[in-house]
């Protein structure tokens, strides 16, 4: 069975693109970002109660191996068709590995350092400004979905935005400037619920460690937002992991 119909198979479309859920001009960054999400929801180790998820993976991979090729993607786009003689495509590749060379794990300490350099810098401002007219105005959406961002970054994301608005960048959305202090309220509430279940929760595991205290804030900002792949963890991994891809198109290039 070809690529394209084990594809139809496994995910009711033979569309590479909405396999990922990205429109055909999606850039290299968002495909290689769809890619990482939806790979997770079926990776073998968090999806155990999938009898397909490693069938699924593994063809996940090889669209995405298609797609991150510049000629692979034109024939595809062209034609609609994959070489399935390409080496990039060939059986014996161990598809966990070319995962885990494209999103390697991140340690608490590239958090630490991360979180340090990107607070205050040119790419958050932007970030800001664009989860800013993606959710029209929405500071719930906004804090959920901003990188490193807790209560206490609030007012300085907002700051951001009210300059924005002011020097004609983006729209005035009534949702932000507009917002009632009900709202506010229900979001302050909200954030300090998090913080005493991730304290708590922290107390009742034992865990002293500043690394494993920063850990489990993440991962208990992850239950309580119900964002899933949305996650801190999720953004952050698939948008900063090293990348390694140089590598493997040189070596495939030489045949």
């Amino acid at each position: 069975m070809g690529l394209l119909d084990r594809c139809q198979e496994l995910f009711k479309t033979s569309n590479l693109y909405e396999v990922f859920g990205v429109a055909k001009e999606a850039t290299a960054a968002e495909i290689r970002r769809s890619y990482y999400k939806v790979s997770l929801k079926v990776h073998p180790d968090r999806a155990p109660e999938d009898p397909l998820a490693t069938e699924k993976f593994q063809v996940l991979g090889k669209l995405y191996a298609v797609l991150s090729d510049a000629e692979q993607r034109a024939v595809y786009d062209e034609q609609g068709v994959v070489d399935e003689e390409s080496d990039m495509l060939s059986q014996d590749r161990c598809w966990e590995d070319y995962w885990r060379l494209l999103f390697p794990k991140i340690t608490v300490q590239d958090i630490l350092e991360f979180e340090g350099k990107y607070k205050g810098s040119d790419e958050e401002r932007q970030d800001v400004i664009q989860l800013y007219t993606q959710h029209q105005g929405d500071m719930d959406a906004i804090t959920a979905s901003a990188l490193c961002c807790s209560q206490e970054d609030e007012p300085r994301l907002c700051d951001i935005i009210r300059s924005a608005i002011k020097n004609g960048e983006v729209t005035s959305f009534p949702a932000f400037t507009q917002e009632s202090e009900r709202k506010k309220k229900a979001r302050r509430k909200r954030a300090n619920k998090e913080r005493r279940e991730a304290e708590e929760m922290q107390k009742e595991m034992g865990l002293d460690d500043q690394d494993d205290s920063l850990v489990m804030m993440l991962q208990q900002r992850q239950r309580s937002r119900e964002q899933g792949f949305n996650s801190f963890l999720s953004d952050l991994e698939a948008k900063y992991s090293k990348k390694t891809g140089k590598s493997q198109k040189g070596q495939r290039g030489k045949k």
